[in-house]
């Protein structure tokens, strides 16, 4: 090869060499400004906003009761327009299924009014007839048209209003018209519902006696209540000897008069 040539990198590296580097010269207040460590830039109007927004929102939603103005402003940052932010979260909500209402002098979040309806939710309940109420049924059914003091005298025992009103939102009796008799009394009857909850096409349809005693719902009284009542007779003469053990005198009185 010839020696007068060069390797072309060596000659780059040369020309490198010799080139001049310059200070370049930066204005302090722009160093000052490139430090690490310097707070973010301030958020723009627009977005305090809409951060206000989502803050107003979310109180009326994990409220459990309507918050007035002044519990708003104590949650939101200082200087916040509540009723300006108010009006607008309203007219936000105002075709949604949820709308922002002043309620109690406070706001919250209600269910739209043409939604209420249809979340309605109806649930039929079973409740158990008393005793009271299945016997005075029973008379209504057998002596109708009766009126309450006859079914006091049929039972023996008072009959509460309460009574009555049950088998009346049952629908299972109703009154028809008064006894012409001193006071008028309201008569009551069986309705065509007590008819068809038990099955009977007429009134006339009711089992008789026969036939309840033949199913076991009528005959006499169990041997045990005779018992019963053996016992209850039994124990005022015993409450009859006690008070004659009581009336005698612990000492006779000559002794202690003697002592």
């Amino acid at each position: 090869m010839n020696d007068d040539m060069t390797d072309p990198a060596e000659t780059a590296a040369a020309e490198i060499d010799s080139v001049e580097t310059e200070p370049v010269e930066m204005d302090p207040a722009e160093i000052d400004a490139a430090e690490p460590g310097d707070a973010a830039p301030a958020p723009a109007e627009g977005d305090r906003h809409a951060e206000q927004l989502r803050l107003l929102e979310a109180l009326l939603f994990a409220s459990a009761a309507p918050l007035d103005e002044a519990s708003i402003a104590a949650r939101l940052p200082k200087g916040s327009d509540v009723a300006a932010l108010i009006a607008e979260l309203g007219e936000h909500y105002s075709g949604r299924g949820v709308n922002v209402v002043n309620v109690a002098g406070g706001w919250t979040l209600r269910t739209a009014p043409d939604l209420g309806p249809r979340l309605k939710l109806e649930q039929t309940v079973t409740r158990k007839l008393s005793r009271a109420a299945i016997e005075t049924l029973a008379i209504i059914a057998y002596h109708q048209p009766v009126t309450r003091g006859e079914i006091e005298e049929i039972r023996g025992v008072v009959v509460s209003s309460g009574t009555l009103d049950v088998l009346m939102e049952a629908g299972w009796i109703a009154p028809k018209g008064r006894r012409e008799t001193p006071g008028r009394p309201v008569t009551w009857v069986t309705t065509e519902e007590f008819l068809a909850h038990f099955g009977l096409a007429d009134r006339r349809d009711l089992p008789g006696l026969e036939e309840l005693k033949a199913a076991g719902l009528v005959g006499p009284r169990p041997d045990f209540v005779l018992s019963e009542q053996a016992v209850q007779s039994a124990a005022p003469a015993e409450e009859d000897e006690d008070e004659d053990d009581e009336e005698e005198p612990l000492f006779d009185e000559e002794s202690s008069a003697e002592g």
